[in-house]
């Protein structure tokens, strides 16, 4: 198998409210491919698809009921701290709950948590140690 990540698919209670959160909300662009069951976007080399959660749970075959942390982040890596900043300032206005304020970490960046309105939690970080290349993807050394 390559190393290789290719779509991060959310389960979504409401699609449309999905949609005005990261469409409308966050400004980001819906691919061709999307339709009336499932939004697509074009993260730069990873597709971020929302898809109902009980149909996503009907196609894996396991019940939709859940409870509790899921194990799993998404992350946005941001170039400043004055971007993460603007960011949770961004997020806030159109619905994010914020979990964890920004702040300088253990490890020498900045960064906080928000969920969407499912409740996805999306880290947002500044980390002084990485950069970007020329097609602003993250470089890790």
């Amino acid at each position: 198998m390559r190393q290789k990540l290719n779509v991060i698919t959310l389960g979504v209670s409401d699609l449309a409210a999905s949609l005005k959160f990261y469409r409308d909300g966050l400004g980001w662009k819906t691919a061709g491919d999307s339709s009336d069951s499932i939004a697509f976007f074009d993260m730069g080399g990873i597709v971020l698809a929302l898809y109902p959660r009980k149909m996503l749970a009907d196609d894996v075959s396991i019940p939709e009921q859940g409870s509790g942390f899921s194990g799993i982040t998404l992350a946005y890596n941001a170039k400043s701290e004055e971007e993460v900043n603007q960011v949770f300032v961004q997020v806030e206005k159109v619905g994010a709950s914020i979990v964890k304020p920004p702040h300088k970490v253990f490890w020498g960046g900045y960064s906080g948590y928000f969920a969407d309105p499912d409740k996805h939690l999306w880290e947002v970080a500044y980390n002084p140690y990485w950069s970007f290349d020329e097609r602003d993807h993250v470089v890790i050394e």
